[in-house]
Formats: structure tokens, sequence, C-alpha cells
């Protein structure tokens, strides 16, 4: 509206091959600080809509995911945040996508990404790399889930 000539195709990152969607906004948890029925609430694929209800607090659903842990929960150092971070920065560069803004927390990350793929891939790919690169770097045990 002030004198910015970019199209909204630009302005939206797709001439920099993203898609129409202005960016994903990507949160998920390190191994084992978050579970289904949590109080805090939960999503899954059935309650993921914006604007809808989360999963129900449900103690007995939670209680059951903790006891199936085959290891201790992760939470991230700061040299591992910084991995997790500068390798998501990484993936994003090589798969064209751009990182709006990036938040690694020691139970959680935040992106907030524009990429021409959908959203759960932009998350696996994350989640994958970031992993592989902790294990890497000796930051985790080969093998973890992280």
């Amino acid at each position: 509206m002030s004198g910015d000539k970019r199209s909204l195709a630009d302005a939206r990152g797709s001439e920099r091959g993203c898609s129409d969607v202005l960016a994903y906004f990507i949160t998920f948890h390190t191994y084992g600080t978050w579970f289904h029925g949590d109080e805090r609430g939960s999503v899954d694929p059935d309650h993921n809509i914006y604007g809808t209800e989360t999963l129900a607090q449900d103690g007995n659903k939670s209680n059951f995911q903790k006891g199936r842990l085959n290891q201790p929960p992760i939470l991230l150092d700061d040299n591992q945040r910084s991995i997790v971070e500068r390798t998501i920065n990484e993936v994003a560069g090589h798969r064209g996508w751009v990182i709006r803004a990036i938040n690694v927390r020691s139970n959680h990350v935040h992106v907030v990404a524009a990429a021409n793929a959908k959203p759960e891939k932009v998350m696996n790919d994350f989640k994958a790399w970031a992993t592989r690169r902790l294990a890497e770097a000796g930051a985790v045990k080969k093998g973890s889930r992280v």
C-alpha cells in the first residue's frame, strides 16, 4: 500500500520456490516432554485445525504414554539448541525454504517457515536432520529419539 510494488506472490515468497502460504508456524517437542492428554493440551491428526478444540485432558492417557518411554526425556542444553537451530537453517537453505523466525527451547522448537512443501514434510525434515546432526556431534547418543 505504501508504494511497495512487489507482487503478492513475491511478498509471500513463492518467487523463491515457496508456496502461496505466507508461512507455516511449526512447533514440535523433544522426546518425552509432552503427551497426549496432558493438562497443557495437545493435538493429533484429528484435532489440529486452528480455532478448534485440542485433545481433552486425560491423565490415564498421559500416564500410559509416560510409562511407555524407552529412554529418559530429552532436554536440550545450549550447545544442543545451537546445533538444532543451525541445522534447521541449513535444511531450509538447501530446500529453498525461508525461515521467518526460529526459537529453539529446551523442550520444544518453534519455526515459522515459508516452504513449497506440506507442513508435515517441513517439520519431519527439520526433526530428522536435527536428530542426525546432534548424533554426529556426539551431543546425543546415536540411535536415541530426540
